[in-house]
């Protein structure tokens, strides 16, 4: 390392100069200046060091996400948005693909299916219960075919 001092820049340049500088065109700088990142002397014409310290800050500003470029940022964060959307979608078709993941229409189907064939089931007790114990009287089997009607009904309410 050497003893010298920095060189200080300072100075006066045109909006063309620190364009150069600034690896952009003169309308950026014009921007910049309208949100007070470059520091405008006059009628296009900039202070250098202190507009390019400023826009050194901007800068990191906005590589560290900490704002700025907030057009800049809305689509880096709406492209990363975008990737994990695409990403989420490849990992869905090939849980699809590996028999993971069914069309949730094909799941209803067949919860329907089984639904139906269990209340089936359930109103076929009492006049099964009739055939297996005799000894049951009418009142005896209509009571509990009320209680298996009454207890689908309610089960279908939960719904």
């Amino acid at each position: 390392m050497s003893d010298k001092q920095p060189q200080q820049v300072s100075g006066i340049v045109s909006s063309a100069v620190l364009a150069q500088l600034f690896d952009c065109d003169e309308k950026t700088v014009r921007n910049l200046a309208a949100r007070g990142i470059v520091v405008k002397k006059g009628r296009g014409e900039y202070i250098v060091a202190q507009s390019i310290r400023n826009y050194v800050r901007h800068l990191r500003d906005v590589a560290a996400g900490r704002g700025g470029e907030e057009k800049q940022l809305g689509l880096t964060e709406q492209r990363a948005r975008f990737a994990k959307e695409q990403a989420d979608h490849a990992a869905i078709k090939n849980a699809t693909l590996r028999g993971e993941l069914v069309p949730a229409i094909e799941v209803e189907r067949r919860w329907a299916s089984i639904l139906s064939f269990i209340r089936a089931k359930m109103l076929a007790i009492p006049s099964d219960l009739t055939l297996s114990l005799p000894h049951l009287t009418r009142h005896d089997t209509d009571v509990i075919d009320r209680s298996i009607r009454d207890a689908l009904e309610e089960a279908s309410e939960g719904e």
